[in-house]
């Protein structure tokens, strides 16, 4: 005999020092993400078959309406159709130019409005200092007429509005003097004729 031990205890203990259980499990995982991987496949197919199936019936569906459309129209309800169209398109684009137009002009009248609003906001309620101004001397005015028509002198004023008449009344005396004012006598003149009369 060749061998000292037994083939069979040989052959054992060569079984016994292999370590397979890894490889089994590699071996089993594989099979597993390959039958994974040919459910996925195999219902990519079939979606992709459902959409082809899909897609054939809707290209029929528009073949036919189109057969349909084509039969129906005759050319030269189309170029009739057309020609409604661009002029309808020409009308509509005049319509907007013209709106256009008009919304320019409107944004410019208010900026203009705006630029009013701000300038009268900055001269408050009573206005600017022009106005005032105006006021001012306006209600100086009216101070002296009513001082004088207190001292018993109304004045009276021409179309123009300038003051060129006094009429005194001396309410003591039961006097009543006309006085036409000529610029070429100084005021002087006058204050001291008034209070004479008075």
């Amino acid at each position: 005999m060749l061998l000292d031990e037994d083939p069979a205890t040989l052959i054992h203990h060569t079984i016994g020092n292999f370590n397979i259980h890894p490889d089994k499990h590699a071996l089993g995982r594989i099979n597993d993400s390959l039958s994974t991987l040919q459910q996925a496949r195999d219902l990519r197919i079939r979606e992709a078959e459902s959409a082809l199936k899909k897609l054939s019936r809707n290209l029929s569906s528009l073949q036919t309406q189109q057969r349909e459309t084509l039969s129906s129209h005759a050319s030269s309800d189309h170029a009739s159709h057309i020609v409604a169209l661009d002029t309808q398109k020409f009308r509509i684009a005049k319509t907007a130019s013209d709106l256009e137009i008009e919304s320019e002009r409107l944004e410019q009248e208010l900026e203009g409005l705006k630029g009013k609003l701000a300038e009268l906001d900055i001269q408050g309620v009573e206005g600017g200092d022009a106005e005032r101004g105006k006021r001012e001397l306006e209600d100086e005015t009216l101070l002296r007429l009513k001082f004088y028509r207190q001292l018993g002198i109304e004045v009276e004023a021409d179309h123009a509005g300038n003051y060129n008449k006094a009429v005194i009344r001396n309410n003591r005396k039961g006097d009543v003097h006309v006085v036409n004012i000529d610029p070429k006598f100084s005021r002087f003149f006058y204050a001291n004729y008034f209070w004479q009369t008075m």
